[in-house]
């Protein structure tokens, strides 16, 4: 009887959590399944992209000189964060509000930002693990939605 009684909540556990890929219990969608969506939103929109290896599409309008960021960069960036319905999600056109960190930010930003120095202006495509993934944010971006940024990085420090 004992046995019974260990092993039914354990089996009752397994059956329950049984398909989850993450503690949050959603499934991220992949790159691959987002770049048909990513490739035609650049095309509607008339962004000259190129692709990035990892999944994000960027086009700089321009690359800036001096200092390009690193991850322990702090940054001061106006900006423009939409999503795919052209829904502004968020923006920022005072660099002084931000100041932030480049490490501390999603990954499409840890990764496109680099590609331009102090002064560049970039619009960066990215798939949605590389922005707020399975999880969302907030009720502002639901779960496994891609994003546009439109970033131009003021100053690097």
């Amino acid at each position: 009887m004992r046995k019974l009684i260990f092993v039914l909540p354990v089996i009752l556990f397994a059956s329950l959590s049984c398909g989850k890929t993450t503690t949050s219990g959603c499934t991220p969608a992949t790159v691959a399944s987002e770049q048909t969506v990513l490739v035609s939103y650049c095309t509607t929109n008339s962004i000259n992209y190129t692709a990035h290896s990892s999944g994000i599409l960027y086009e700089i309008i321009n690359p800036g000189s001096g200092t390009a960021p690193s991850l322990s960069s702090r940054i001061y960036i106006t900006y423009t964060g939409k999503l795919f319905n052209g829904t502004v999600f968020d923006s920022q056109s005072n660099a002084t509000l931000t100041g932030w960190t480049l490490s501390s930010l999603i990954d499409g930003w840890k990764i496109g930002l680099p590609l331009i120095k102090k002064g560049g202006h970039i619009k960066l495509v990215i798939p949605s693990s590389l922005a707020y993934g399975c999880i969302g944010s907030g009720t502002t971006i639901p779960s496994n939605t891609p994003l546009f940024f439109d970033i131009s990085l003021i100053d690097v420090q």
